[in-house]
This record gives structure tokens, sequence and C-alpha cells, in this order.
């Protein structure tokens, strides 16, 4: 293999990846764009998804067929946290919303730990290991999945916000939240369906995870903290930042790892961060003040 190849293998390993880091990363800005806040309970609802796709795998239904389903329950535990929990207990007020948004965060991993303990779990499924030769390099099947996977939920929000009198609604929601009140939309019910598409993309995440990556009460922090790197860096609330973030963090971490080794990969990343901000403080896609 050239040194080309190993170039090239390394980026297209880096979009794999950054693919799912994109995935993550939508969530958290779509709720943050909409919202306004800061959601810290997200790295706790990844792992809560992952402990719900390892208990489907454990009744016998692969990680990939459990995530049309398991995005429609955490859709629906998403809209109900933000209509019966999140909203009524912060009485609208951004400051208490992050409090409970924080406090969701410890009771989720607290149970977590209570119910599963600390131990770490994987799966073991027919196809972890399988490979596509590409010539050059092989990809493993996974990652390709997961790729797909990633950017065909990044289209089928896109058509959402654009196409459908919902996406118009939480647009309007997100741009003038008192206009659209006095429009007729319902803001309380536009948050809550904002919090579920958040708590769904996580549950597709979590599934296109699951088969390489280990299950643990604490896992959705590891992505979290890149997941809120990938939205600052793509700009606060900006969709199409969060992708493009993505896979550009999934390169650079995949040719850190190569140049500086594995355990020094995400090293590279908060380097860039960094330097994007110097230059841009709002973020690649964000708004200028």
């Amino acid at each position: 293999m050239t040194s080309l190849d190993i170039l090239a293998a390394a980026v297209l390993n880096g979009l794999m990846s950054g693919a799912v880091y994109a995935l993550i990363a939508v969530g958290l800005t779509l709720v943050y764009g909409v919202l306004h806040i800061i959601n810290f309970a997200h790295g706790a609802i990844l792992s809560a998804a992952m402990f719900a796709a390892y208990l489907a795998f454990q009744a016998g239904v692969d990680p990939y067929v459990a995530m049309v389903p398991l995005a429609l329950i955490f859709f629906g535990l998403g809209y109900g946290l933000q209509r019966l929990v999140i909203g009524p207990a912060s009485h609208g007020d951004d400051r208490n919303i992050l409090l409970i948004t924080l406090g969701l965060s410890i009771v989720i991993e607290n149970l977590l730990l209570a119910v599963f303990n600390s131990d770490t779990r994987t799966v073991d499924v027919a196809y972890g290991f399988s490979t596509l030769d590409l010539g050059f390099t092989f990809l493993a099947v996974p990652r390709a999945v997961a790729f797909g996977v990633s950017c065909l939920v990044a289209v089928l929000l896109w058509i959402l916000l654009a196409q459908t009198d919902t996406g118009k609604a939480t647009r309007a929601v997100a741009k003038e939240k008192l206009g659209a009140s006095l429009a007729g939309i319902d803001v309380a019910h536009i948050y809550a369906v904002t919090f579920g598409l958040g708590a769904a993309c996580l549950a597709i995440a979590a599934c296109l995870l699951l088969p390489t990556y280990y299950v643990h009460p604490r896992v959705g922090n590891a992505y979290v903290l890149v997941a809120f790197t990938i939205v600052v860096l793509g700009g606060m609330g900006s969709i199409p930042g969060a992708i493009a973030g993505g896979l550009f963090v999934g390169v650079v971490e995949s040719l850190s790892g190569l140049m500086f080794g594995e355990s020094l990969g995400q090293l590279g990343i908060f380097v860039i961060f960094i330097l994007v901000l110097l230059v841009r403080p709002t973020g690649l896609f964000g708004a200028k003040a």
C-alpha cells in the first residue's frame, strides 16, 4: 500500500466516523437552535439509547432492525420529557431548563448504574468484522452502514424542516418565538417535537454504534464532548454546520491518529477547534453578530 493509499484510507475512515458524530451533533444543535438551550442530558440519553439497543439485541433483535422502532420510542420519550417535565418545571426560564437537563443527566446515568451496574458490555454480531474491499483499502461494513444511514437521516431531517408544516413551524419558533405564538403556532408542542427529534437521532446513532462500540452507563459522555465541539465549530444551531463539522472532525481525528498515534487522535480536533474559533468565533456556519 502506497502512502497515498494510506492517506486516502484514513480520510475515508474519518468520514465514516464523522457521519455518526454529525448525527449526534445534529440532535444537540437542533435543540439549541429551537429552544436556545444546551441540553446537558444529551449524553445520558445516548447512553440510555445504547442500553435499549443492547436489550433489544439480547431479545434477538439486530441493532439495525431495532433502529426504526427505537427511534420512534425515543421520539416519544423525548417529546414526553419536554412536554411533561422540562417545560412545566422550567417555567420557560432558560436558566432553569439548563439546570433541569443537567439534573436529568444525573438521574438517567444513576438509574442506568443502579439497573445495569458499571460493567462494560459488547455485542457480537455476524457482520461485526466484515469488510468491503475497495482496492486500495478495506472498509468495515458497520462503518459503511453508519455513514449511509447518517446521510439518509440528515436528508430526511432537511426535508422535514424545509417541506412540512411542522418543519416550517419549527423554523418560525426558532426565529421568533413570540411572533410564531401570535400566529397561532403551539410553541410548547414544537419544543416537544424538537426535543423528540433530538432523542430519535440519538437512538439511531446508538443502533449504529452498538455493533462496534461498548455499552456503559456513561458511554454517551465520550461522544457528547466531541458533539459539543462540533456544534460550536459548525455554528450554534446550524444543522448544515453540524453535518459539515462532524465530517471534518472525523477526518481530523483519523489523520491525527495516523500521524501521532490512535491515543492522540482527538488532540488534532481540539487544536483545529481553537484555530477555527480564533479566525471565526461564530463557527464555520454561524451567523455573524
